[in-house]
C-alpha cells in the first residue's frame, strides 16, 4: 500500500520532500547546523566541525565512518549519526560503537578541539522516524556503558507550490544536569546558560557604564578569563570568522550584539565551559557583578 502525505499550514499545502539519500540529509545539515541544537541549556551552540572520518573498528564487523562532528559551546563534542529512515537500536548500538572509538579523532592532529581541558561527550541519532522502544529510552534520559548522553532527532522536510522548503524536526533528549554542571544560572532576576549569561553580563555592564569603551571593557573582561576566544571581541571579526569557517565562536545576531560609546559594536563568546565560566562569574564580581547557580 503506498501512503500519502501532506502538511497544510495556513492555507499553504505542503508536500512531503523527503532526502533521497544520507548524503543530501548530510549535505543539509552541514549547510543549517543550527537544526542540531538540543535544548535551551547546554547545547544551544552548535559547530558542525568535519564531515565522514574514518575509525577503525569502528563497526563491530570491522572499520566505520562518522557521518558528522559537531562541536557543542566550549564543552562538548558529538558525533551525528544519520539514517536516512528509521532510528532505533541498531542505530544505536552502531552509534555507541563509533563513541568507543572517539580517541582516534582527537589523535588525528586536527584543530577539533581547542581546550586544555578534555571534551565531554554526546551522541547524536537523526533519521526521518523514531522507534517507540529507542524513542522511550532517549526520553529518559538514556546514557551508554561510560555514561555519555544519547540524543535522537527526527527530521522530515516538505516543500511547497511555489517550492518554499519547509523542515520539522522533534528532538527526544533528557540530560540529567547535576549540582557540579555549572549550566544554569540566575542574574538580573533572570535564567541563562553560560554563553547566554555572559551576553547578558556584559549588557548590563554596558547599560550601568554608557560611556564605556572597547578597550576600557577589555580592561574589566581581559581575554584570558576565557581563553582561546576571549570574553568578547568585535562584530565584524566574528562575522568573519563565521563566515570563513561556518562556526559559531560568537552571538552575532541584531538582538545579542552590543554597542559601546565609540560606536564600536561587539558579539560576546559562545564558547563557555566549566573552568572559563567559574573564571568569568569571579571576574563579574571582581567589577560589581553577583550571579548564583541554579
Amino acid at each position: 500500500m503506498e501512503i500519502f502525505k501532506q502538511i497544510t499550514a495556513n492555507g499553504i499545502t505542503l508536500k512531503e520532500y523527503p532526502f533521497i539519500k544520507e548524503l543530501a540529509m548530510e549535505a543539509y545539515l552541514l549547510e543549517n547546523g543550527d537544526i542540531l541544537k538540543l535544548d535551551k541549556t547546554n547545547f544551544d551552540s552548535v559547530s558542525v566541525l568535519d564531515e565522514e572520518i574514518a575509525l577503525k573498528k569502528g563497526r563491530k564487523n570491522g572499520d566505520g565512518r562518522i557521518d558528522l562532528l559537531v562541536k557543542y559551546s566550549d564543552e562538548y563534542l558529538g558525533i551525528v549519526e544519520l539514517k536516512l529512515n528509521e532510528i532505533n537500536e541498531q542505530s544505536l548500538k552502531q552509534l555507541e560503537n563509533y563513541l568507543e572509538q572517539r580517541s582516534q579523532i582527537l589523535e588525528l592532529g586536527t584543530n577539533y578541539w581547542e581546550s586544555n581541558s578534555e571534551p565531554k561527550w554526546i551522541g547524536v541519532l537523526v533519521g526521518n522516524e523514531i522507534s517507540s522502544s529507542l524513542r522511550e529510552k532517549l526520553l529518559n534520559g538514556y546514557t551508554t556503558k561510560e555514561n555519555i548522553p544519547i540524543a535522537g532527532m527526527t527530521i522530515r522536510r516538505f516543500r511547497s507550490p511555489n517550492n518554499e522548503i519547509f523542515v520539522v524536526t522533534d528532538t527526544f533528549f533528557k540530560f540529567n544536569y547535576g549540582s557540579k554542571d555549572f549550566s544554569k544560572f540566575k542574574f538580573n532576576g533572570n535564567s541563562y546558560n553560560k554563553g547566554r549569561l555572559v551576553n547578558a553580563v556584559i549588557k548590563k555592564v554596558v547599560e550601568d557604564n554608557p560611556e564605556i569603551t572597547f578597550s576600557e571593557l577589555k580592561q574589566k573582561f581581559p581575554d584570558r578569563v576565557q581563553g582561546s576566544t576571549g570574553v568578547f571581541d568585535l562584530k565584524e571579526k566574528a562575522e568573519e570568522i563565521y563566515e570563513r569557517t561556518n562556526r559559531i565562536r560568537y552571538y552575532i545576531k541584531p538582538d545579542e550584539v552590543i554597542q559601546l560609546a565609540d560606536n564600536v559594536l561587539i558579539s560576546t563568546s559562545t564558547q563557555w565551559g566549566l573552568e572559563n565560566i567559574k573564571a568569568f562569574i569571579e571576574q563579574a564580581k571582581k567589577v560589581g557583578y553577583n550571579v548564583e547557580i541554579e
